[in-house]
């Protein structure tokens, strides 16, 4: 079916997002890689500032800052989100000689470590040798946590740029895609509108490179699907014209035979004259089917009017609650006789015509009647799955393909009425749409 078909633009879409989001989390990934190491040596560059700044400002007043706040060890400050703290630590008594108010008591390292450490997870530490101060260490430390927040902060933005960038570039290629496919659209619907005996090589024109070694098959194909048409009509209607002739000679020899025949051969050469004039009537069916144009020249047509010539004189054939109708008289003559010939080879004595509007506007349906054999309804659900899908090879003769055939002529077709005695065809004609811009 063609809804369980993948479809190009989904599958092309699906693409895209696949290929956005899993583009959009390396780059996230890479960006934070690189935004997460920036990020560290930034505040390491900062905290290692920091500790330069502080150093030089406690050796520009060390004694007295001893001197002054040496009793309690911490530097007074008013109130603050604290976010370096600092230590200057006497490694050799193991003890806090200064720190700033939210400092540990304790040393931040347990021993003597000079550039960058970790103490633990809780504070990222520098520390840094005062000149003249061997036995003396100024550890300036962050939190771990403020990092942490830091190096989030950026993840989140980064990633949210890239996701934001994702999703406006998926939406942008899938609105590319979807005009780039709208040149696919409009060639399938020229495709579909194509008739290559009528416009013979009119495919407009590719609007895409790769649509032109598409649209050069299609033509190529069509051109040779006309050609062998075109020779199969002229084929039959020459075959048609040279039969007519002669099956005209034959009947007017069989009806000088049955006037001067024994009585014992006259039913013989009766039936081989019915059987003359079905040949006849198919050959004449032919030739309206099969002539040069094959296109219907629709004709406001009176349906009693057009049956009154008909050459069943073996049949009554009455028209009733018949309506005027659009229709070719040829092509429609030529359904016709095939099928009433179809009721009269299957019993019937009676036809009864009638025609009535379609279930659309400008359309009607004529419908023939009869009181022959019929036919099962497993064998009338065959034929009619036979018309419907045109595999008229699975049908028994000539009257049922002719009568479709003119019916898709008329745009219009074939329908067989379930029905318990004798057989009911309906076939629909519509007339031409003619547009205007």
């Amino acid at each position: 079916m063609a809804g369980a078909l993948p479809s190009i633009r989904g599958r092309l879409s699906q693409a895209l997002v696949a290929t956005t989001l899993a583009w959009g989390l390396v780059v996230t990934a890479a960006v934070w890689g690189v935004v997460r190491h920036e990020v560290d040596e930034l505040l390491d560059d900062a905290l290692h500032e920091s500790a330069e700044i502080v150093g030089a400002l406690l050796l520009a007043d060390l004694p007295s800052m001893q001197a002054h706040y040496g009793a309690v060890g911490v530097m007074p400050a008013g109130p603050h989100d604290e976010r370096l703290i600092w230590q200057l630590v006497d490694e050799s008594a193991r003890r806090v000689l200064l720190r700033s108010h939210k400092a540990p008591a304790a040393p931040l390292l347990a021993d003597r470590r000079v550039g960058f450490a970790d103490a633990g997870e809780r504070w990222r530490v520098f520390g840094l040798a005062l000149p003249g101060q061997p036995d003396r260490v100024l550890y300036v430390a962050q939190d771990g946590d403020e990092r942490q927040e830091a190096r989030a902060e950026a993840g989140r933005y980064t990633a949210g740029a890239a996701l934001v960038v994702g999703l406006l570039s998926v939406a942008w290629l899938r609105r590319r895609v979807r005009r780039e496919l709208t040149a696919l659209t409009a060639m399938s619907s020229a495709v579909a509108a194509y008739d290559p005996v009528a416009d013979a090589g009119a495919l407009p024109a590719a609007r895409r490179q790769e649509l032109v070694p598409m649209r050069a098959a299609i033509v190529d194909l069509g051109g040779r699907l006309a050609r062998r048409l075109q020779g199969e009509r002229a084929f039959t209607a020459h075959a048609a014209h040279a039969l007519r002739t002669p099956l005209a000679g034959v009947d007017a020899q069989l009806a000088l035979a049955l006037r001067e025949c024994p009585e014992a051969l006259r039913p013989r050469l009766q039936r081989t004259r019915e059987a003359t004039r079905r040949l006849q009537r198919v050959v004449t069916a032919l030739l309206a089917l099969f002539r040069s144009s094959a296109e219907p020249v629709c004709q406001r047509l009176d349906l009693q009017a057009l049956v009154t010539h008909l050459p069943f004189p073996a049949l009554s054939i009455r028209v009733t609650d018949a309506v005027p109708l659009s229709a070719d008289p040829d092509l429609l003559v030529a359904a016709l006789l095939n099928l009433i010939d179809n009721a009269a080879r299957h019993g019937a004595r009676h036809v009864m015509l009638s025609s009535r509007p379609g279930a659309s506007a400008g359309s009607w349906v004529v419908r023939i009647e009869d009181d022959g054999t019929g036919m099962p309804a497993a064998t009338r659900e065959a034929l009619q799955q036979a018309i419907d899908t045109q595999r008229y090879e699975a049908l028994p003769g000539l009257g049922l393909m002719l009568a479709d055939q003119v019916a898709r002529a008329h745009a219009g077709g074939v329908r067989l009425v379930p029905v318990e005695s004798g057989c009911i065809v309906e076939l629909t004609v519509r007339e031409p749409v003619v547009w205007t811009s």
